[in-house]
């Protein structure tokens, strides 16, 4: 299958082929959790529950 045919199979079934990245949302949810991470061993390491 060539390119342009892809992209036409892709066209007609809505589906476009991805690129490897994660989606907007996947990396704003990623951020937040790794977020989420750092503020918790901070707040542990500052109680002294660690």
């Amino acid at each position: 299958m060539t390119s342009t045919a892809a992209t036409a199979a892709a066209a007609r079934t809505g589906r476009l082929t991805r690129t490897g990245g994660p989606d907007g949302p996947a990396v704003l949810e990623h951020v937040l959790g790794w977020t989420l991470v750092v503020v918790l061993a901070v707040l542990i390491t500052r109680l002294g529950l660690l």
